[in-house]
């Protein structure tokens, strides 16, 4: 007998009730994984600050015509407090974290800087900080809506997944790391970053130099600027996971064979030998030299490639709080960060030069249309290098980076496994004839199609890169831009921006990437001409970069051309 209309809306309801009430509970479960690293207290399911922390940031958001904080030295004072109440251990703190307060807010900033500070950012922090308990509440009831599972956890190493943050909440956690209320007594154990900021002041007062005040200077802008205008944008941190035993609608880390094998075209490559990787106009995916902990020296020492990124978007910062030490199969993808600062120079050179405004266009999930992608490559690799396991490593580095995974990585299989390339995806270009002859149904592939339109065709994105695990860390820099243009053909992107940062090994790679092109070689056969030369030069029956070994004639040594089919 049919069920009629009331039977059949209760039954909905009450399922839909159930799903949420399951929801709820999970978001729960995120919560308790993070709780032991976070400042706020929990108690009877709900969070809360202390009396004492509430009475202390309620002064600081008074000013300091009321709280009397009105110098760098106080406001450490006024830190130790809230600390206290928090039953947080002074001797947890780097030695000189005081010091590098007063010595950064008293002597450093000019009297103009230091009022404007001490008036509106402090008393800000202190309003926006009463409010993180609240803020986390919302976030944890909300955490369900955008993506299943999208709450704020310890996303640990081999767990795929994502993490949604408001961007208002991530200038919550990047107050608490200013005021260093983290707790810190198991993140060494766990793989994490230290995430409070008194090692960044400490440095400073214990061993000065520009660039470590002026990347203290990005910071504070950070924070001048959300005090007077919070953005309402969300930030995407996802941990991305090739993993080494095949699931079946998972990619798993490649072989050789994979490689060697491949049919799958070189995408187009560009060589920019001036500009930087953040200034790409267009949308790409940007590269971030990364350190296998999210971050590096970012809140110490560090100044290259990595910490002055995130200097100039703090935001970034936020995901060494739950992100552990990337594995050799993992990789971190970062979407919707807002830039804040100018900079110019790089290492000991770097100097923040003043407001950036971010002009970037924002998705449908609210993100700002930046993607970031952090991977980290081999450290002081020497000839090691060359070995074959070493390069599949590094092309396995990249490969999970440039992959559009997440949820929607069996639609990247179907792509990968068919030979299809993302136009024909996207562009409904396949026959019934195609896909019968494949390996899903014409109607199973429309439903593919529109799900993964839906994620806003991540495939028609380039790559934005330059000499990754190069510099201090080691790296040969032709074998890396070789490496980084196969991994990002088979990930399907379209092109490969390379920025060579003028580098005088890769004056000619332009002209190498446009002969390798004009004979259309596959990633397979890319491969397997590197792997030719690396055996070669492992071995010292070579000492001449990739470029120089693969076409002489651009240096004037011969004519002599290879190719893959060369004896």
């Amino acid at each position: 007998m049919a069920l009629n209309l009331k039977t059949i809306i209760c039954s909905f309801l009450f399922v839909k009730r159930r799903n949420q009430r399951k929801r709820k509970m999970e978001n729960r479960e995120d919560l308790k994984s993070i709780l032991p690293y976070l400042p706020a207290v929990m108690r009877s399911s709900t969070l809360f600050w202390p009396s004492q922390v509430v009475e202390a940031l309620k002064a600081l958001s008074t000013g300091p015509l009321h709280s009397h904080v009105d110098s760098g030295h106080i406001l450490f004072t006024a830190i130790e407090d809230i600390r206290n109440s928090l039953s947080l251990s002074s001797t947890s703190l780097a030695p000189s974290t005081s010091l590098g307060y007063s010595l950064f807010f008293d002597e450093l900033l000019t009297r103009e800087e230091s009022r404007k500070w001490f008036e509106e950012g402090v008393p800000a922090l202190g309003s926006l900080l009463l409010r993180l308990p609240s803020l986390l509440e919302a976030h944890y009831e909300n955490a369900d809506k955008v993506f299943d599972g999208a709450g704020l956890r310890m996303l640990d190493s081999q767990e795929a997944g994502i993490v949604l943050l408001s961007q208002e909440l991530i200038a919550a956690l990047l107050g608490c790391s200013l005021f260093c209320l983290f707790p810190d007594h198991d993140r060494y154990m766990k793989q994490l970053q230290i995430i409070n900021f008194d090692q960044l002041f400490a440095s400073l007062y214990e061993d000065y130099s520009q660039k470590q005040e002026n990347k203290i200077r990005c910071i504070i802008h950070y924070f001048q600027r959300i005090s007077s205008d919070m953005p309402k944008g969300v930030v995407s941190f996802e941990r991305k996971v090739l993993p080494f035993e095949g699931q079946a609608d998972l990619i798993s880390y490649p072989n050789s064979n994979f490689w060697s094998t491949s049919a799958i075209p070189l995408c187009k490559f560009e060589v920019h030998s001036s500009g930087l990787i953040e200034d790409q106009s267009g949308e790409t995916v940007e590269v971030d030299f990364a350190n296998k902990y999210l971050g590096g020296g970012a809140l110490g020492r560090g100044c290259v490639q990595e910490e002055i990124r995130f200097m100039i978007s703090p935001e970034l910062i936020a995901g060494m709080l739950f992100m552990p030490a990337m594995e050799e199969n993992e990789a971190i993808d970062i979407v919707g960060i807002e830039r804040f600062s100018s900079y110019t120079g790089y290492a000991s050179s770097f100097r923040f030069s003043g407001d950036y405004v971010d002009a970037r266009d924002v998705d449908t999930l609210g993100r700002r249309k930046t993607r970031i992608v952090a991977i980290d490559a081999l450290c002081s690799p020497g000839m090691r290098q060359y070995r074959e396991n070493l390069v599949l490593r590094e092309i396995n580095k990249a490969f999970c980076g440039f992959l559009y995974q997440f949820k929607y990585q069996k639609y990247q299989k179907i792509l990968q496994e068919n030979g299809w390339s993302s136009e024909q995806f996207d562009a409904s270009a396949l026959t019934r004839t195609e896909t019968s002859e494949g390996k899903i149904s014409n109607h199973e592939f429309r439903n593919f199609q529109n799900d993964y339109q839906r994620m806003e065709q991540g495939n028609n994105i380039g790559v934005a890169t330059g000499n990754w695990g190069c510099g201090a860390f080691g790296g040969d820099p032709e074998l890396k831009a070789m490496i980084q243009w196969l991994a990002a053909s088979q990930a399907l992107r379209p092109f490969i921006a390379y920025y060579t940062f003028g580098l005088e090994a890769l004056q000619n790679l332009e002209e190498v990437a446009s002969w390798i092109l004009s004979q259309r070689w596959t990633v397979g056969e890319l491969w397997n001409m590197l792997i030719e030369y690396s055996t070669k030069r492992s071995k010292g029956e070579t000492t001449v970069g990739f470029l120089r070994w693969l076409l002489p004639s651009l240096y004037g040594n011969g004519a002599r051309i290879s190719s893959p089919n060369s004896p």
